[in-house]
């Protein structure tokens, strides 16, 4: 049985790939390079409740701010 093709699957579908195939070192090694990767927008994690409720206003707040790499 061959393997998906993990670098064309979504960070949802290779998530749900791992959790199922736990025992796949290359599926989550690649999975860990997508959190790495310079493209990939960071945001803060919620800190309350009301932070999570609040999320969309929260990510739209950070992504107005300046990088401060």
């Amino acid at each position: 049985m061959s393997k998906p093709d993990f670098l064309s699957m979504s960070r949802t579908q290779l998530r749900k790939y791992i959790l199922e195939h736990s025992e796949d070192e290359q599926a989550f090694q690649i999975y860990l390079d997508r959190f790495q990767s310079d493209s990939n927008e960071i945001f803060p994690a919620p800190q309350t409740i009301d932070d999570l409720k609040n999320f969309p206003e929260l990510q739209r707040q950070h992504q107005q701010k300046p990088n401060q790499t």
